[in-house]
């Protein structure tokens, strides 16, 4: 009780400062009626803590609302957020998101040239008789083209995860951070990204593994079934059959790996058990990630078929100059794509969370996000749920 009324004391010597008129309250105070001031501060303690209860039934009532967002909803609530602060996310994707559409676009463009060159040297090969020097030489020409090739699909992949991985880190820290009314600035993020996009190597390296052994399965499957049944019209129905489920199958995996990687920033979980808790999150909003999915990638394959017909085969067009335009066009909306899907899957995760009835403290959630600043000891996945908050 001493410890709340010195405070108090403090303040009136400090507002009250002619003697007067602290002498005139204090005899007031004297000749008051008998108070049990205990019991008043009783009363003023409770008056102080129930503006916050008040406060974190609020942002609980946000949060299971967001279970409700449809489709429309969670885009809607993308395009508010990065409209809302299209300083920062501006400047991520000038130097996260720019650098990546280009190196998509510039691999589809370079792979075609280099594609052309070894089809004009095989078709010289096809012409020129064996065992001639001519034969030798476009032989080696054609070998060393594939070795170009090989090399620079190595580099391009090597820039393509790099980027895609600080992308992700960049975006969905912001998100998250917006999420949780922290203070946020692109000097900030650039300092974390860092130290996230190392937790969602990991995390790829795991997904690259189940896709490998679902696609070598898949292959196996796919033999045996040619060598027993063959291709009569039975065998060819099975492969029907199994490629339908193949594509379901590589969806839910893909959709598993994309909400594994926003576990992996926004929780102290990574790799194989990223992709558990996604899995569990998944669940109950199945058509709705699904529907997601199709949207998004079905505007990735249309800009880049616009970009490989119109600019790089050049059917459609005039000249360079629409080309480049077309060129420059695919290469805007390929950068904004990027954006919008990974602030997508950011509020698809926060709405999984909402379903569960997982509702993320945002203090809480505001202190992990610091651990990558090196400020605050990481939290558990509990730590960032509401329910297991101890009063």
């Amino acid at each position: 009780m001493h410890r709340l009324a010195r405070p108090q004391n403090h303040i009136i010597v400090q507002t009250l400062r002619s003697r007067s008129i602290f002498e005139t309250l204090t005899h007031s105070l004297y000749h008051l009626p008998n108070i049990d001031f205990s019991a008043s501060l009783h009363l003023h303690q409770n008056t102080i803590s129930f503006p916050n209860q008040t406060q974190n039934r609020t942002m609980d009532k946000e949060q299971e609302d967001m279970q409700f967002l449809g489709f429309f909803g969670c885009y809607k609530e993308s395009f508010k957020i990065i409209f809302s602060w299209r300083k920062i996310f501006t400047q991520i994707t000038l130097t996260l998101l720019l650098p990546l559409s280009f190196i998509f676009l510039f691999h589809i463009e370079v792979s075609n040239l280099i594609f052309k060159k070894i089809q004009h040297t095989e078709e010289q090969i096809d012409h020129t008789q064996q065992g001639t020097p001519k034969y030798e030489k476009l032989t080696d020409i054609v070998s060393s083209q594939f070795i170009t090739l090989l090399l620079f699909k190595l580099v391009y992949f090597t820039f393509l995860l790099i980027f895609s991985l600080l992308s992700t880190s960049a975006i969905v820290y912001t998100t998250a951070s917006i999420f949780t009314s922290k203070d946020i600035s692109f000097k900030k993020v650039m300092k974390i990204v860092p130290k996230v996009w190392k937790r969602l190597m990991i995390t790829f390296l795991c997904a690259y593994a189940a896709f490998f052994a679902y696609n070598f399965i898949t292959f196996f499957v796919i033999i045996l079934l040619a060598i027993t049944v063959g291709i009569k019209s039975g065998g060819i129905v099975l492969l029907i059959f199994i490629m339908i489920f193949y594509f379901i199958g590589f969806v839910y995996l893909t959709l598993i790996w994309q909400l594994a990687s926003v576990v992996t920033v926004l929780e102290d979980l990574y790799g194989i058990k990223a992709m558990v808790k996604s899995k569990e999150l998944i669940k109950g909003k199945m058509g709705l990630s699904i529907f997601i999915f199709l949207v998004l990638n079905v505007s990735f394959v249309l800009i880049r078929l616009v970009f490989k017909v119109v600019v790089v085969n050049g059917r459609w067009c005039f000249g360079y100059v629409d080309r480049t335009g077309y060129g420059i066009l695919c290469f805007l909306l390929l950068s904004c794509l990027f954006l919008f899907g990974l602030v997508l899957q950011t509020v698809l995760y926060l709405v999984c969370k909402s379903y569960h009835h997982e509702n993320i403290d945002k203090s809480a959630l505001a202190d992990h996000l610091e651990v990558y600043l090196g400020e605050y000891v990481p939290l558990t996945a509990k730590d960032v749920q509401l329910e297991n908050y101890r009063v």
